[in-house]
This record gives structure tokens, C-alpha cells and sequence, in this order.
């Protein structure tokens, strides 16, 4: 199922969305790599648009690439944009897909998310788990233009002999996250909260949800590191879970938040706000069958994006208000 043979070094890599939380941290993690590492400007090329991108790529001729752009989003942002999540990670993908074979990319990494798990499926979830159920109803827009993406991998796989993997990443959180309230991801809606909350003296904290439900986070850096280990060492249909093997009940999550950030009010949980899948950890055992497992703890995880948080968010927030 391994194939380690393949290798970056002196290879040109395209990191494509090379300044979201996922691609930066493959750019940072890429320089120690020996390889050369391309990135196509969003003002320039639109990957929407298959002309612009096919363009690009002939020009650029990336030997490996990451497929790290999408368009991304909390549940706030999921449930009122549905048609951009399902519209713009489809042709998205579709593009760099189909352009990787067009133009003889050796190897392409498509990068998914666990939301493309059932919402009740088993726990931990397999990659078989792929599906077998119904999808949590506040994603299910980029969850089914993820699976399609899976589903293009493999077919392209089947049909042309490409080298196209996919790699499963549990929640994300991490440096460049975005801190847009109405936009962000649980960690970094929790951070801003608290620092805010902190700010202010305020005497209790408000947290959508019951606090009862579990998740998992994987710290951006992490991931990158998992991804690029794929890339060297798999080569197979199957997709392939990352993740710290461990979860953590929304409520403990806050209390840690609370104490990186060094806020000391109450929490008051607004149970009125949706919850999501009551758990969600993805089975990380083909991982570490492989060879690969998760470093970074989720306290020092916490602090070290809420130190980049603290060095370049928090006065762009100021500015905006």
C-alpha cells in the first residue's frame, strides 16, 4: 500500500491557496524540504476559472501539487452560503484535477475534511465510514463537494493511472486562522471570545451549544506535516485520516481556552445555538500504520496561535472597529 519512493527534493511543489491556514503551514513546512515552492497569486489566477489555472500551470509546470484552496467556513458560514460552498470547492477541485493530468503533474494530494463522515457514524470513524449515512445537515453543502473531490481522485486513479491521494484532517486550528466571528472555526471564535471577554472584564463568557459534544483538533502544522509524509510515502485509493487520535469535550475545550488566554469569568452556554454531531473523531490507525502520528499537544497548540492571534489579528480587529 506504501509506495516511500517518491521524492520532493529539487521537484517544483504548487501549494495551491498557499494563504489559508492549511497552505501556509505547507509552505512553512516545505522549506525544509529542498524543493521549490510554487504558489499562484488569487488576483491572478482564479481557480474557478479553468482557462486562468491551465494557463498558470503551463507556465509554472508544478512537478507535485497540494490542493490546499477552498472555500471554508464555520457552521454560520456553511448554513447562509451554501451555494458558494458547494459551487466554488467544486470547481475548484474539478479544475486542478483535471489540469494535473492534462498537463502531467506526477503526484496531486486533494485535501479533504472529516465532514465528509456521516454525522452518526461510528467513533471513532473509519475511512470506510465513507457513505454509509446521512450528513450533518449545516455542512452538507461542502461536505458533498469535498466527497466529490475524493470520488475524482480515485476515478482518476482508475481511469488514467494518475498518482492523485487524499488526505481526511480532523478540525483544523493554527496560525493565519481566521478570526472572523461570523466566518471562524470553533478555536479561534473561542480565542477572540475570550481575549474579548478578558479585555473587557466581562463577568461571563457566552458559548454557542450545550458544551456537551466532543470534538477533535489538529494543529495546522501538524496536518501539513501529515500531508507531506503522504505525499512520500502513499500511494493508494484509500483515503487516509489525520488526526491526534484523541478528542475532547467542547466545555473542557473553553476551559483551556480560558486559561491560554488568562480569562477568569464564568461561562454561560447559549443552548438555544446548534451543537453539530455530537462526536467526531476520525480512526487514525492507517496513519500510524504508515508511519505517522500528530506531535503538537492542544494546550501548545492554543498558545501558540493565540500568540499569532496576539501579534497580528488583534490590532487589525481594532482597526476594522
Amino acid at each position: 500500500m506504501s509506495s516511500p519512493s517518491y521524492t520532493l527534493r529539487n521537484k517544483k511543489v504548487w501549494v495551491a491557496g498557499h494563504r489559508g491556514l492549511v497552505g501556509s503551514a505547507l509552505v512553512r513546512r516545505l522549506e525544509g524540504e529542498g524543493c521549490e515552492i510554487l504558489t499562484a497569486p488569487r488576483e491572478s489566477v482564479d481557480l474557478r476559472r479553468p482557462e486562468q489555472l491551465e494557463r498558470w500551470m503551463r507556465d509554472a509546470r508544478p512537478q507535485a501539487v497540494f490542493l490546499a484552496a477552498a472555500r471554508v467556513g464555520g457552521i454560520y458560514a456553511n448554513d447562509t452560503r451554501p451555494a458558494e460552498f458547494i459551487y466554488d470547492n467544486l470547481m475548484i477541485q474539478a479544475n486542478v484535477t483535471e489540469a494535473s493530468r492534462r498537463l502531467g503533474v506526477e503526484k496531486l494530494m486533494l485535501l479533504g475534511s472529516s465532514c465528509i463522515y456521516p454525522r452518526l457514524a461510528p467513533q471513532p470513524i473509519p475511512e470506510d465510514a465513507l457513505l454509509t449515512g446521512p450528513l450533518e445537515p449545516t455542512n452538507q453543502w461542502y461536505a458533498v463537494a469535498k466527497i466529490a473531490g475524493i470520488k475524482l481522485g480515485q476515478a482518476y486513479r482508475r481511469q488514467y493511472g494518475c498518482d492523485f491521494v487524499s488526505a481526511m484532517p480532523c478540525n483544523l486550528y493554527g496560525i493565519g486562522d481566521n478570526f472572523d466571528l461570523m466566518q471562524s472555526h470553533v478555536i479561534p471564535a473561542l480565542l477572540v471570545k475570550a481575549h474579548q471577554a478578558k479585555e473587557s472584564r466581562a463577568p461571563t463568557m457566552d458559548v454557542w451549544g450545550t458544551g456537551a459534544v466532543r470534538r477533535e483538533f489538529l494543529f495546522a502544522d501538524d496536518a501539513a506535516d501529515g500531508m507531506v509524509f503522504l505525499m512520500q510515502h502513499y500511494s493508494d485509493e484509500q483515503i487516509v485520516n489525520l488526526g491526534p487520535g484523541s478528542d475532547v469535550p467542547i466545555r473542557d475545550l473553553v476551559s483551556l481556552v480560558c486559561k491560554v488566554v488568562g480569562y477568569k469569568g464564568g461561562i454561560r452556554f447559549d443552548t438555544s445555538r446548534p451543537d453539530g454531531v455530537p462526536r467526531k473523531m476520525v480512526d487514525t490507525h492507517l496513519a500510524a500504520s504508515l508511519g505517522w502520528r500528530a506531535k503538537t499537544s492542544l494546550q501548545a497548540g492554543l498558545e501558540a496561535t493565540y500568540r499569532w492571534y496576539l501579534e497580528h489579528a488583534v490590532g487589525k480587529q481594532r482597526a476594522v472597529a
